[in-house]
């Protein structure tokens, strides 16, 4: 396991896992949204975020967290290991106001980018409804043919599977 690909709803605990998988492989973690988005909340444009992903996908490690569709086959293309966070609607809601409530509003420059907005609160009820099944999609198209998928569906599950890694990072 050398370049992993982290995808699910906000709230799913991707950033967390990526930080604790990129430890324990001793691999470099990037943050999408710490990409995508400057200390204003203000978006790169479309061709800058993709051009950035090609280039962090062509190093020989990485763990890159982080949603964004419209570039996700760039990821899927370059990794050997998809990890898709596929908790509840209420386990991601409830993630979403949790870490609101331990880190605050704004970056927090560790990959945490929190901003609760109507906008955000609907993507991530509707998230298993409209986006996972085009998600699923992807990874079925892009990678499962080169790459291990993991589906974890609860975060007893992803801290099980955790140790499991960290017990042998060879993975």
């Amino acid at each position: 396991m050398r370049k992993v690909t982290i995808v699910g709803c906000g709230g799913s605990g991707k950033s967390h896992l990526a930080r604790q998988l990129g430890a324990a492989l001793g691999a470099p973690v990037t943050h999408l949204d710490a990409v995508y988005f400057d200390d204003e909340w203000n978006a790169l444009p479309m061709e800058k975020f993709a051009a950035a992903q090609r280039d962090l996908v062509a190093e020989a490690q990485w763990v890159i967290d982080g949603n964004y569709n419209s570039t996700l086959s760039i990821r899927l293309e370059a990794c050997d290991t998809v990890v898709l966070m596929d908790v509840s609607t209420p386990a991601a809601l409830w993630g979403i106001v949790a870490r609101q409530l331990r880190h605050g509003a704004g970056h927090q420059g560790n990959g945490v980018h929190n901003r609760i907005t109507w906008g955000v609160i609907k993507y991530v009820a509707t998230y298993r409804r409209k986006m996972r099944p085009r998600v699923l999609a992807k990874i079925e198209e892009l990678a499962s043919r080169h790459a291990d998928v993991v589906l974890l569906s609860s975060r007893r599950q992803t801290r099980r599977w955790l140790r499991e890694i960290t017990a042998d990072p060879t993975g």
